[in-house]
């Protein structure tokens, strides 16, 4: 009667429950059926130079046993590199890593309504991303907008979305400029990822070739980014700040910075959209002497801990997140099994991180736990997989 009661007070809760019993000592879940789902379906953003991939694939992930199965084409696209799911569950964006897109030197952006019993993805239409080389986007909280970074360009960019998905023209364009000390990556701005907080009030971009995380205030109905009262953050010089993500209690935020290996730790005021630096760490162990760059950074949706992929040593690189001060402490790195782990994806039920191997055309499911990462042995064959994005099947 006790494990009911518990069972009935979390479900109501959370809609999603592990049950307290000898299964979760083994690293098994258990998920009250009747209200969550026991699937998630998993994007995956590919690149399509070369030839051996077409798009965009979809799979499902059964958050029992952490297989991943049912592996099909949802959409053709080229080189959609990073993709966007809609609030709504209805519509899916993605980037066309492009340089020239209807006769001028851009990428493009595209939209998909989205079948969210069979995964199936069709295509509405594509519009300008602003800039050479898209490689990052998200969709606004209101479903309103998608914003988009163009590494190429060295910009980002807004663009409306309307009730039935479509995208509309671009309305919120910004060019960066300047350099930073590396001559050969940095001679000038390289816009790579770009997020909001959790109020939508700002956004951040993370360019790598200005050594900054660039903020800006976010207005969703205009469709428009402007400069921040302090329009930003620096980290070290040739770092190459990449990605970026903040923690799920809001307080702190976290970006990789690919050339240096390292993350940078802030603190964040929401009135203001100001970042103060806590604390840089290197993500590689003692030692290691190869060649490497990083690349994803995620917190688990717990806000415990702290990932980060390294391309080189092939590995995630695992903290702990002192939750009063969000400070790091480097908790061990998991080997990925396989090549160049570009991107990564963490469940929103925080199970299982699922790591996308570019150069080895495998994506290979690992269990969260309280002590980081353990590999569950199933590993899926995906051509040159580089972004990893859920959404609970519906049945």
């Amino acid at each position: 009667m006790l494990l009911m009661h518990i069972y009935e007070l979390a479900r109501r809760a959370s809609r999603i429950v592990v049950l307290l019993t000898a299964g979760l000592l083994a690293g098994e879940f258990a998920v009250g059926a009747e209200d969550a789902p026991a699937r998630q379906l998993v994007y995956l953003g590919t690149y399509t130079r070369g030839g051996e991939s077409e798009g965009i694939y979809v799979c499902e992930l059964d958050l029992l046993k952490g297989t991943l199965a049912n592996l099909r084409l949802a959409a053709k696209s080229k080189n959609p590199s990073f993709l966007a799911l809609h609030p709504s569950g209805r519509f899916l964006y993605s980037v066309s890593e492009i340089a020239d897109f209807e006769g001028r030197k851009t990428g493009a952006v595209s939209s998909f309504a989205l079948d969210p019993k069979s995964g199936a993805l069709k295509f509405l239409n594509k519009k300008p991303s602003g800039g050479g080389g898209p490689c990052h986007l998200v969709v606004d909280h209101g479903g309103k907008n998608v914003l988009v970074a163009n590494y190429g360009g060295g910009s980002v960019n807004v663009l409306g979305v309307g009730a039935d998905g479509l995208l509309a023209d671009p309305t919120g364009f910004v060019q960066h400029k300047g350099s930073s000390v590396n001559p050969r990556r940095q001679k000038g701005p390289h816009a790579h990822s770009i997020n909001l907080d959790g109020k939508g009030a700002y956004a951040f971009a993370a360019d790598l070739g200005l050594d900054k995380v660039l903020v800006y205030r976010f207005d969703p109905v205009a469709g428009t980014l402007s400069p921040n009262k302090v329009p930003g953050a620096s980290v070290s010089p040739g770092g190459g700040p990449r990605h970026f993500a903040f923690h799920p209690g809001g307080k702190f935020a976290y970006v990789i910075n690919e050339m240096a290996s390292t993350v940078t730790a802030f603190s964040y005021e929401a009135k203001t959209g100001n970042l103060s630096t806590i604390q840089t760490v290197t993500t590689l162990p003692s030692g290691f002497s190869g060649n490497n760059s990083t690349a994803e950074v995620q917190v688990s949706p717990d806000g415990k801990l702290l990932f980060g992929s390294n391309r080189g040593h092939d590995s995630i690189a695992i903290f702990s997140i002192d939750s009063a001060s969000g400070r790091l402490t480097t908790r061990g790195h998991q080997a990925t099994g396989g090549r160049t782990p570009r991107n990564f994806g963490v469940d929103p039920t925080g199970r299982f991180l699922l790591a996308a191997n570019q150069n080895s055309d495998t994506v290979v499911v690992f269990r969260i736990g309280a002590g980081g990462l353990a590999p569950t042995g199933n590993v899926l064959k995906v051509p040159n997989p580089v972004c990893v994005k859920f959404l609970p099947v519906v049945d």
